[in-house]
């Protein structure tokens, strides 16, 4: 046998070295299996079966759905026993398989139960609402009590590289709606958090680490055309439910500890069951490419609710969490031009146009136009984690 990482820098230098081991599900021409990167890398876990122990069958089926099933503390010792055989110094076990991920087929890791989506970032609500309501409050009386979301659609969940064709729908239009493939097509950057754990109800800000198993990047697609028609008085419904785009490796919530930050201050004190005896903001920097520019770079820190906040929220009426279940944080946006989470809010409602590097100017996606969300969080020791990136390229809409 022989040492098979043996940089003791590596883990600094490297955003997806043992401190972060994302999970994914790699099919490299044998069939799905449960995997976690390691650089540019995907360690096979039941190749190292052996070294598991009892925890080998959490990550023994071709998804991560038996995980996502199991507890916290079975997601620590797991983590554990995984970070012991990758750090830096240590020796490969007998048949482990660490496969180039440019070898590998990626694939949905788990089976998508109930998605929520959020609204939480004040910034982005603002702009949004100067640029749809210019004439009011940008921000509606409710949004500092509550974090406001809705309900989506778990079936049009998609893994990152998926191609995202263009929708159809209603448009504004006089004296009667129009109706064809949207002329605004959007994304948003978010952050998604996995659920796991024991089916619960009411889940307090204090349980959150029970059943919020990791983090994925996430590109809610948005029409913002058809949005905008459909939107009230119920919110959003087609103008989002035809494609939501994840990472493809789940980022343990474990590896995210050293980013953990206070969420900012809403202006009043919070409902009970939204206080925090622990901050569960979170410390990411994402990066928003489109056709390879980089346009934005918003900070997950601005964001005014935590995913504690919004998990005690989405389950105080009585309603559960399951493992499997889904919901994002809302867009990430910031204070600054170069920090909007949206193509609405960085050309401002499609007035001003942005310049891309191939000299290319958009407002909305052209087809062709791709878009990568990337994201990394400060780590123990000075080291990076990252945060697999989420990527998907515009088809053209379909001939109805």
């Amino acid at each position: 046998m022989s040492v098979w990482v043996r940089d003791p820098a590596f883990a600094r230098d490297q955003p997806f070295g043992p401190q972060t081991l994302p999970y994914g599900v790699v099919d490299a021409g044998d069939g799905p299996r449960v995997a976690v990167r390691l650089g540019d890398h995907a360690l096979v876990l039941t190749s190292v079966a052996h070294s598991l122990g009892d925890l080998a069958t959490l990550v023994s089926a071709s998804s991560l759905d038996p995980l996502l099933a199991a507890t916290r503390a079975d997601w620590s010792a797991l983590r554990a026993r995984l970070v012991s055989l990758v750090s830096p110094g240590s020796t490969a076990p007998a048949g482990a398989q660490l496969v180039p991920l440019s070898d590998v087929r990626m694939s949905l890791p788990f089976t998508v139960g109930d998605y929520v989506d959020f609204y939480s970032s004040r910034y982005h609500a603002e702009n949004v609402g100067r640029i749809m309501r210019p004439d009011s409050d940008p921000l509606l009386p409710n949004w500092t009590h509550l974090p406001v979301g809705y309900h989506g659609r778990s079936g049009t969940v998609v893994v990152s590289g998926t191609p995202v064709e263009r929708p159809h729908g209603q448009r504004k239009g006089s004296p009667v709606p129009k109706f064809g493939p949207s002329g605004r097509l959007d994304i948003e950057a978010e952050v998604g958090f996995v659920c796991g754990g024991p089916v619960a109800r009411r889940v307090p800000t204090r349980s959150a680490a029970e059943h919020i198993f990791g983090v994925v990047l996430l590109n809610d697609w948005s029409a913002r055309d058809i949005q905008g028609w459909e939107y009230q008085p119920l919110g959003p419904f087609l103008g989002k439910s035809f494609a939501t785009s994840i990472s493809a490796w789940v980022t343990p919530l474990d590896a995210l500890a050293t980013a953990r930050i206070a969420v900012p201050d809403v202006g009043h004190p919070r409902l009970p069951y939204l206080a925090e005896d622990a901050p569960w903001g979170l410390d990411l920097r994402l990066a928003i490419e489109w056709n390879g520019t980089v346009v934005s770079r918003p900070q997950f820190a601005h964001m005014s609710y935590s995913c504690a906040q919004q998990l005690a929220h989405m389950t105080v009426n009585g309603a559960t969490v399951r493992p499997g279940d889904l919901f994002a944080s809302g867009t990430v946006s910031g204070p600054e031009r170069t920090q909007r989470g949206c193509f609405l809010e960085l050309s401002w409602g499609g007035r001003e146009e942005i310049a891309l590097s191939d000299g290319e100017t958009r407002t909305f996606l052209e087809d062709g136009d791709e878009v990568v969300i990337r994201a990394t969080a400060p780590g123990e020791d000075g080291s990076v984690v990252g945060i697999a990136p989420v990527a998907g390229t515009v088809l053209p809409a379909v001939d109805l």
